[in-house]
């Protein structure tokens, strides 16, 4: 749908609502963007609301850069500046940098990411001499990070347990070092803002009545922090728009709660209620899929998605053997893509564990195909650019001892752990930052005169490289930086191939930053505010937009859309992912809505393959194909079985290519291929040996002996190693990339 096409009755009944709560349900695909960027349009053009007093919230960078280019080209790009448009944590980075220093946030604050997270709290259960094995760092802020999210500080918590307690005792003093370092987590961009809010300071109170219009994207993915957020920021004028699709909320394991938007109307009485249920993105076939697949959901809002798109191509149900079947049958779709003369950007993998991506990787480096995975590690996350970062944050704010522990001997120095250790035990005792004991001389009175030497050193550079990069742009600084303090040099001495990628990453940051300076903003292009552009980063930010297939997770899929999707792993136990138990029952609802996302991510077509067995986790599932795929109606599957499937006595039989009924066996029942010939029968009292193995078999009579080269359609090429001999014979080989293999005689080609 263009931006040029009339919007349809109910996108115009939610642009048209100038006053109030409005609450609006939008199905996948169903133009909810465009609502979010026409109402802004319309409230600045004919309810002449000031630019500046719209604030438009969603959750992702890109989404966040979509909307304003497109609201840009509704109201112009100098009034398009003036709006506020951003994700959750980018609006509240921006809020606290200007009015931050009522909660004692101060303006030059530093992020910390997950990494810096974990390092921060290592260090705190070294403080505390507490078994980081009992109480692990990601453990540890995972139970921080449910607190914050639900508004509870330290004293806050409920404490059932003595590791309650403990977990007190890592989160109080956990805050007490960020708030030493002039550091907020993610979590605290949102939870100190709402203390800012909760406030009666003159910024609070300006805050709170600077927002006319407060638009909300993906509302279904907010938690209870989040929501009290846009109830504070829109309480002057209960403007609150929120826009999003209870059928979609993916995300209870972070903490979003579907109830804040299926009880919106509860909280707003007088809320107005808009549904859209017209898919503008997929074909017909993949629409009355997903429609089978979520209709079944539990307490869902009604909304029927429809579409008048054609009906196109069935979605196709693949039934494979194991996982590297799933995966060669992967790399046939992407080379009749190709063939077909399709973009590789519009094709997608998907899986619902990270576990899974392992053979899909493996398949396409084996076929050269050309491949991104989206969640993996990121460019910001590799060491070279982590430490070049670390520098340029340790400039900006000396106080963040995170940073200043990274890059304090690297690259290396001669400051040792010992002398670390000494200056951070005094930091520790005199309540100060590190920064601020490396200038204090009790600090280094027990430190060896070499080592004072060094430290000296350190300081000074620092503080010189503080001076000289204050009026630079942000490349410009961190080349400076990073020249100074001996980091390039450090690498150009180690004439490798991973140096060399190194050096190759660190210019690609340089040239981020470029780019970050190039790019229209309403704000001054600082290094500060590029550090926090990096800070702010998603994964779905890094899609590239070179030709390659992209593989990822269902979770990072959301908000995406391609032209064919393969959704592989669609086998009970696996998606839905360990929800048999019925005392799970909300697991399986969100696994439902995660399998409807997966669906209407395609546009064209739509292929979903299940195997009989898999390798996961270092053992073996058998598995039985998803209930999700009963639930598509039966006109738009289409059915079929690989070559590997069908020569492997599939524990599912295909019942043909216009039926979706398959045979389903108990675990302990018998079961062959349909071709294979039935056991002989034998007399009582026959002598009867069952199998019997050869390593030099007779080859007159099976065609084969140690040593031999076979075929199979599936592992390809092999050698015997071995053959037993029994009323169907089966031989032993090895097959390169697969390891050994017993293989049915008759399921192979002797070369």
């Amino acid at each position: 749908m263009s931006d040029s096409a009339l919007l349809n009755e109910p996108q115009a009944a939610a642009v048209a609502h100038a006053r109030g709560p409005l609450v609006v349900f939008a199905g996948a695909g169903s133009g909810k963007t465009r609502v979010i960027t026409y109402r802004i349009a319309n409230l600045i053009a004919n309810e002449r609301v000031a630019p500046y007093r719209i604030l438009a919230v969603t959750f992702t960078n890109k989404a966040a850069g979509e909307m304003r280019a497109r609201v840009g080209k509704l109201v112009g790009p100098e009034l398009g500046r003036e709006i506020w448009v951003g994700t959750f944590h980018a609006t509240c980075a921006r809020i606290l940098r200007r009015w931050g220093t009522s909660v004692g946030i101060p303006p030059s604050f530093v992020i910390y990411d997950t990494q810096d997270q974990r390092t921060l709290v290592g260090r705190i259960l070294k403080e505390l001499d507490l078994d980081d094995k009992r109480y692990p760092a990601r453990a540890m802020l995972a139970r921080i990070g449910k607190e914050k999210q639900e508004l509870r500080g330290p004293a806050d918590m409920t404490r059932g347990s003595y590791d309650d307690g403990v977990a007190q005792r890592i989160y109080a003093r956990y805050e007490e070092r960020l708030l030493a370092a002039g550091a907020v987590d993610f979590d605290d961009l949102i939870v100190k803002t709402v203390a800012l809010l909760d406030g009666q300071s003159p910024d609070a109170m300006s805050l709170a009545r600077r927002f006319e219009h407060v638009l909300v994207d993906e509302f279904q993915d907010t938690n209870a922090a989040q929501y009290k957020l846009l109830r504070q920021l829109s309480e002057s004028g209960q403007n609150l728009c929120v826009v999003g699709d209870d059928d979609q909320s993916i995300y209870r394991w972070r903490g979003a709660d579907i109830r804040n938007i299926r009880s919106f109307t509860e909280d707003f009485p007088g809320a107005k209620m808009v549904k859209l249920e017209q898919n503008y993105r997929s074909s017909g076939a993949i629409v009355q899929a997903a429609l089978g697949v979520i209709e079944p959901s539990k307490g869902r809002v009604p909304k029927q998605l429809w579409t008048a798109n054609e009906t196109g191509e069935p979605v196709d149900v693949v039934a494979v053997q194991n996982e590297r079947d799933e995966a060669a049958f992967a790399v046939r779709v992407v080379r009749e893509a190709q063939a077909a003369g399709r973009d590789l950007r519009e094709l997608a993998i998907f899986y619902r564990v990270n576990a899974q991506s392992r053979v899909l990787e493996e398949a396409m480096r084996a076929e050269r195909v050309a491949y991104q995975v989206v969640g993996g590690q990121r460019f910001f996350e590799r060491a070279e650019v982590k430490d070049a970062l670390a520098y340029a944050r340790a400039l900006i704010n000396p106080r963040s001892d995170v940073d200043l522990l990274r890059i304090i001997n690297v690259p290396a120095r001669g400051i040792g752990q010992t002398t670390l250790d000494r200056i951070v035990a005094f930091a520790n005792a005199e309540g100060v930052s590190i920064a601020e004991a490396l200038r204090d001389p009790r600090a280094t009175a027990h430190v060896a005169a070499a080592a004072r030497k060094k430290l000296a050193a350190f300081v000074s550079m620092m503080d010189g490289l503080t001076d000289q990069t204050r009026a630079m742009a942000p490349s410009d600084a961190l080349e400076h930086v990073l020249a100074r303090v001996g980091y390039v040099e450090a690498l150009q001495r180690d004439d490798g191939v991973e140096a060399e990628s190194r050096l190759e990453n660190l210019r690609e940051l340089v040239g981020s930053a470029r780019e970050f300076e190039s790019a229209e903003s309403a704000e001054p292009p600082t290094l500060a505010t590029f550090l926090e552009r990096v800070s702010l980063q998603s994964d779905t930010d890094d899609v590239e937009d070179e030709g390659k297939v992209t593989l990822m997770t269902v979770h990072a899929a959301k908000g995406l859309e391609f032209d064919t999707v393969l959704i592989t792993g669609m086998e009970e136990d696996m998606f839905p992912y360990r929800s048999l138990d019925p005392s799970r029952d909300h697991d399986v609802e969100e696994e439902r809505r995660l399998a409807y996302v997966a669906v209407t991510r395609a546009r064209r077509r739509l292929f979903i393959t299940h195997t009989s067995q898999r390798q996961v986790f270092g053992s073996t599932r058998f598995g039985r194909p998803s209930r999700f795929i009963d639930d598509m109606a039966k006109e738009v599957r289409r059915h079929s079985v690989t070559e590997g499937a069908r020569a492997a006595e599939p524990r599912f039989v295909d019942r043909g290519a216009a039926s979706s009924s398959f045979e389903r066996t108990s675990a302990a029942a018998p079961w062959r291929h349909p071709q294979a010939a039935p056991p002989p029968r034998h007399n009582p009292g026959d002598r009867f040996v069952d199998r019997e193995f050869f390593d030099d078999a007779d080859p007159s009579e099976t065609g084969v002996q140690r040593g031999s080269r076979v075929m199979h359609e599936v592992f390809g090429e092999g050698r015997v190693t071995a053959v037993e001999m029994s009323s169907d014979p089966k031989v032993v080989a090895n097959f390169p990339g697969w390891g050994d293999k017993r293989v049915l005689l008759r399921y192979l080609k002797v070369l």
